[in-house]
């Protein structure tokens, strides 16, 4: 048997794009019912009210404003017709906990939101008159507020500011939001005083569309960058050559002159003075001649696969170009995990506003809270993010690398089909969503103990021993190690199941035993393409940036250039990331087309190579077979 019992067979037969089928059926069906699962969560709060409870929001008595209510046992002032009372108002709106993030304060429905500053208990009684709204509780008559004793502890908190509902959630918000500086000041730590939170808000309304001109510039360049990057790739991994010689230089130089002082010491220096000195040379000299030397080797071994990876760079131009619709691939994927994420957080949303009425002990206050085992759904609720985020990029990898194949083993580039990228699309939600979903999995299986430990490392921040810590952050690095090693077998996986319409298994396998036989080469591609990728991000961002001090040095109504300089940065790297990693993704998959290719046909007779001519020319040149 082979991996997860897959059959073993005693020759590997690659039969690119020439027969399809289902693999991993058994992990789609998994994935479909957890979907499932993750869409009876949502019904779930709908139907027991949660849903309801956050859009049209409830007061402190478990009553939810705009309908009729059930009486709840155990809870006074519950049960009553707020039909008419659709607006949530708070008796002291600015009293937020910062660890719980939400607000202390008791909560009302009123039928109005009170548009202009209440100074006075006289105020409240004349604008409950007039409006019949009561903004004291429920049980106090709004024509006795001045007299209450009871006014100080269950009318709100003097002055009330003039507030709005918001749109959807009805909820009374103040307008002047400056008393929320505490809560500010405590998520934007550098904040000391309200005039430069002001300032910097000021910065970003006044440049609002320089921000959003710099971003589409940001797109632009990069989709440009994607093409071009053809053309400048051969320069870029030059230079980098260069630079790794002349690096090799110095530590040639540094090897003599360090050898140099060593003999020098030993020959003409005071043994009882230098003997310390001597020892330390000598052990510095040797470790920078270990160095030298594999360091020089590597340039060796290496110099001709660096040329495999400007043609590689070159055929995945000419991909953009026949496939120009992938350059859409990265709005796909943001727009459907946007769209995923935005419901997550709904759902949690509900969640939070699901359950049993429960009176906290602290405040007096009725919260809902899941009690039981149904408190475990929001633990499966947050599983569900990582891994159908890690499905929805994994989906990406698949359909990438999926027209990238089609592109390379069809010979004459004319006969393509009319929308490769469709095709491949079609192809992986007709055979391949079932290895998708087991390779998002198995990330996910990864992803999770890491995040659970950085959770830990968080909450022991400043408790834990040195040794306590040190082990944490051990772990997480090897998992985060374990998870990078992954995600790239994953990728080379789904590209051998494009190809060859295996399982996950099957392929994770094939395309292992594939980089281990041109390891070298996998490297010199990572190591190469990685760095001139990363001067693309870097050209990208400092363009932008540049462009940006220019238009913000233009835009003279304001002096805070700080936050939107840094937004529009963090945005064209963000963009920049995901552009070229599409890029990544296509040579990656290009190198594992090469390097089948080349494996099993050798240009005979019913044996003709598949490869661009670029790629033939870099392979006659440095006499590639030799290597695999």
């Amino acid at each position: 048997m082979g991996c997860c019992g897959s059959a073993e067979r005693t020759k590997r037969e690659w039969r690119p794009l020439e027969d399809r089928s289902c693999t991993d059926l058994p992990w789609f069906l998994l994935f479909t019912v957890f979907c499932v699962g993750m869409g009876s969560i949502c019904g779930f709060t709908i139907v027991t009210g949660g849903a309801a409870r956050l859009v049209f929001g409830y007061d402190s008595y478990g009553n939810t404003c705009g309908q009729r209510n059930e009486q709840i046992e155990g809870v006074r002032l519950s049960g009553l017709d707020h039909t008419d009372r659709k607006f949530v108002f708070f008796l002291d709106p600015c009293n937020i906990d910062i660890v719980q993030r939400k607000i202390r304060s008791m909560a009302l429905c009123v039928s109005l939101c009170p548009p202009e500053e209440l100074q006075t208990y006289q105020d409240l009684k004349r604008f409950a008159m007039l409006n019949g709204s009561e903004l004291c509780s429920y049980e106090l008559a709004g024509h006795k507020y001045p007299g209450l004793p009871e006014r100080f502890s269950k009318c709100p908190k003097l002055p009330v500011p003039p507030s709005k509902p918001l749109p959807v959630f009805n909820r009374c918000t103040p307008l002047d939001v400056s008393c929320y500086a505490k809560f500010a000041e405590a998520v934007v730590t550098f904040v000391g005083d309200n005039s430069v939170l002001h300032r910097l808000i000021a910065g970003v309304a006044a440049s609002k569309e320089i921000i959003i001109g710099l971003c589409v510039l940001a797109l632009v360049l990069s989709m440009i960058l994607m093409v071009i990057i053809r053309y400048i790739s051969a320069v870029l991994v030059w230079i980098l050559t260069s630079l790794v010689v002349l690096g090799s230089l110095g530590e040639v130089t540094s090897c003599f002159v360090l050898w140099w002082l060593y003999i020098d010491h030993r020959l003409y220096g005071n043994d009882t003075v230098t003997k310390g000195m001597k020892e330390a040379l000598l052990v510095y000299a040797v470790a920078a001649t270990v160095f030298t030397i594999i360091l020089l080797l590597l340039m060796l071994f290496m110099r001709k696969r660096v040329a495999l990876t400007i043609a590689l760079f070159h055929v995945a131009g000419k991909v953009f170009i026949h496939l120009p619709l992938l350059t859409l691939q990265p709005f796909v994927t943001f727009l459907a995990l946007l769209l995923f994420w935005i419901y997550w957080i709904l759902v949690l949303l509900f969640l939070g506003t699901t359950g049993n009425p429960v009176q906290n002990e602290e405040t007096g206050l009725t919260e809902f809270r899941l009690t039981g085992p149904l408190q475990y759904l929001t633990w499966y609720h947050a599983v569900g993010l990582i891994w159908i985020t890690e499905f929805i990029l994994a989906c990406q990898q698949m359909t990438v690398a999926g027209a990238v194949v089609t592109y390379y083993f069809t010979r004459d580039k004319n006969r393509l089909p009319v929308t490769p990228i469709l095709s491949s699309v079609l192809r992986l939600v007709r055979y391949h969503l079932g290895t998708v979903a087991k390779g998002s999995f198995i990330i996910t299986l990864v992803k999770i103990p890491r995040l659970i430990l950085m959770y830990i490392h968080n909450q022991l921040k400043g408790k834990e021993n040195a040794c306590a810590r040190c082990l944490l952050k051990t772990c997480i690095c090897c998992l985060w190690c374990l998870e990078k090693c992954l995600n790239y077998l994953n990728q080379n996986a789904y590209a051998a199941t494009a190809i060859n319409s295996t399982s996950f298994c099957t392929s994770a396998r094939d395309a292992f035993v594939i980089l281990v036989e041109n390891a070298l080469r996998v490297a010199t591609i990572n190591a190469v393409g990685d760095f001139v990728l990363f001067l693309g991000k870097i050209l990208i961002v400092t363009t932008t940036a540049f462009a940006g001090v220019l238009l913000l040095n233009y835009q003279r109504d304001y002096a805070e250039w700080l936050l939107p300089l840094i937004i529009v940065c963090l945005f064209s790297f963000l963009v920049a990331h995901c552009f070229l990693s599409i890029f990544e993704i296509v040579v990656d998959v290009l190198f594992l087309c090469f390097a089948i290719d080349t494996k099993y046909n050798d240009g005979t007779p019913g044996k003709e190579f598949f490869m661009d001519k670029a790629l033939m020319v870099r392979r006659q040149r440095a006499d590639l077979t030799h290597f695999i």
